[in-house]
């Protein structure tokens, strides 16, 4: 197979980030990345260009992680209080994941992230305090405490009744 180097405008999954050199397989590069405009061929005018894309990097690499430093601060900030359904005995009927965790973040705290960057073995069954990680850059971790109660099928009867 044919192979031919492009130089990419921006990033790509799997791929590389702007301002990369990449070997990719000419079809590839002929009917997708650079009729797309997501690439240039790797020509040795092009390559000089590269050096303006390496800067436009760089400075969207800073932005990003000063955002990301941002939300770190704030994450470090928030208390989360969540209820865990029990029943008689304190026997916990569901549990809470970093799905319930994250939802209840933008609802308490305004702080929208994904699910995926909570750090969660397994989800909470018991109720307490726990501290967990949440990655919000590659290199930037936050530390969030989650408050769990008890929520018990006896205080809803009472409630309704």
């Amino acid at each position: 197979m044919a192979t031919t180097d492009v130089i990419l405008k921006e990033k790509i999954v799997n791929l590389g980030v702007e301002a990369d050199v990449v070997t990719v397989k000419s079809g590839y590069a002929r009917n997708f990345l650079i009729p797309q405009g997501k690439a240039y061929e790797g020509t040795s005018a092009n390559r000089r260009h590269m050096q303006a894309l390496k800067v436009a990097r760089a400075a969207r690499e800073a932005v990003e992680l000063q955002e990301a430093q941002e939300l770190a601060t704030k994450i470090r900030k928030a208390t989360v209080n969540l209820e865990l359904e029990t029943g008689q005995g304190g026997k916990a009927f569901g549990s809470i994941t970093t799905q319930d965790i994250a939802k209840a973040l933008l609802d308490q705290a305004g702080i929208e992230i994904d699910r995926h960057s909570i750090d969660l073995e397994k989800p909470i069954k018991t109720t307490g305090s726990q501290v967990l990680e949440v990655k919000v850059h590659g290199e930037i971790s936050a530390k969030l405490t989650v408050n769990i109660a008890a929520k018990g099928d006896d205080t809803d009867g009472a409630e309704e009744a």
